[in-house]
This record gives structure tokens, sequence and C-alpha cells, in this order.
């Protein structure tokens, strides 16, 4: 995910700032020094921010809980959608759909307004066309790779009163995506996630309270896997070791 990070980061720069100061363990504070086996290739050294109190999702596809409203209402996240859309269909047009940052629990999608109300209506309108130029230059470029990039989660902080972009970005642990030599609207597509570890939770039917069930093996290294085939894909060219 650092890896996968800094490659995006340098691309979307062109497009927001970033809380980037470097991924060179040899820049970091003298104090860290000692720790650098550990730190290299898996750490950031990155501004403090503000962090805005609101997740900011953007959809270009009909999956996950957006296809479940979406098959009970019509809409995702209340934002009315086209009728007849199949399960992974591509939307007319890629959506906004904000929500709450949860201390505990799962993350709460939430209106505009509600979101505008937290953050403020220009921040709002700032962070909402941001996140989606980056996803629309982020689809085109995981597509040039064989990877849909179905929808991602980005976040957003305040550096010396000016918008940038901060956490990880467009990994699979934010984002969903999917092998596009395999992509057939009408159903759950392969994918390079963390969808693999939430069918697994979904088949051994976990009620979603902890304490959480261990992974077997098996769900570990497929993960892995695929992890590292996003990877690969995506930035043409397999994880280094060193």
């Amino acid at each position: 995910m650092t890896g996968l990070s800094l490659f995006w980061f340098e691309k979307t720069r062109e497009i927001v700032e970033d809380h980037l100061i470097s991924a060179d363990v040899e820049r970091y504070p003298a104090a860290l020094r000692p720790y650098t086996d550990i730190l290299a290739g898996r750490s950031m050294l990155v501004k403090k921010t503000e962090v805005l109190p609101i997740e900011c999702v953007v959809r270009g596809y009909l999956a996950g809980s957006g296809w479940k409203e979406y098959r009970d209402k019509g809409t995702v996240c209340d934002i009315a959608l086209p009728a007849g859309l199949l399960e992974s269909d591509s939307l007319p047009e890629p959506i906004f759909t904000p929500a709450t940052k949860a201390e505990s629990g799962h993350d709460e999608n939430i209106s505009a307004d509600q979101a505008a109300a937290m953050v403020g209506r220009e921040t709002f309108e700032s962070v909402r066309k941001t996140a989606i130029e980056i996803y629309q230059m982020a689809v085109d470029c995981a597509l040039s790779r064989g990877i849909i990039l179905a929808d991602t989660k980005f976040e957003f902080g305040l550096h010396e009163g000016r918008l940038i972009l901060i956490d990880e970005v467009l990994t699979p642990d934010s984002s969903r995506f999917w092998d596009a030599a395999d992509y057939s609207p009408g159903r759950s597509q392969a994918s390079f996630d963390k969808q693999f570890v939430r069918d697994w939770l979904e088949s051994i039917n976990w009620n979603k309270q902890p304490p959480a069930p261990e992974l077997p093996e098996e769900v570990v290294e497929g993960t892995r896997r695929r992890y590292l085939e996003a990877y690969r894909r995506i930035c043409g060219r397999p994880l280094s070791s060193g």
C-alpha cells in the first residue's frame, strides 16, 4: 500500500497538493534511524494536517453497498440513478458519496448537505471537485494497465489553510479494483482488493462484532497475492523486497 500510494501521489500532484514529505528513511528524523530496517519501504514522512471529518468516496460502478441500495430504492446514497442497471454496471458519470469517519464501528453514508455542514460549503465543493478529478485520472491510468477502478475513498486535510490529499491513496484497501479482461456486468467481479476477505467473512456468517475471526492461511495468502498483482499491474513492475 505504501508503494502504490507513492506511485499515485506522483500522479495526483498535478491535481492537488499532498502530505508526502519523503519515503526515504535517510531523510527521517535522527530518532528513527535505529528503526530503518522496519520503516524502509513501509512508511512515509508526512505533513501534519487538520483532517477533514468525512470520507470522500467516488463511485463509477454499481457495486457493494451501492448495489444493495440500488436494488431496494433505485438510488446510491440517495442519488437517483437510471432504472434497469445491473450489478457492476458503469454509472452514467462518477458520483461523490461522502461518509462519516467513524471512530468505532462502520462509516455511514451521509448526504452532500450533511457533509457540507460538517466541513463548510466551500471546502465541500472543493473536495468533491478534486476527488472526482483524481478518480477520473486514475480510472484512465488503471484501465491502460488492465484494471477497472470501480470506486475509491480519499481523505483530505487542511495544511496552512490549503486543501491537501492525505493518508493512503488508490490502494486495494481503499479502492475496488477489477480485472478488466474478466469484466462482465450482471454479477460480482474478479477483484484485486479486500473484497476477497469480505467474501470469506460473509461465507462464515460472521456477525461483524468483535472479536473478528482469525483468517485462514489460504485467505491471507489469497489477499496478499491479489494486492501484489494490483501493484504489479498498476506500477508496471513487481514490488521490490529491498
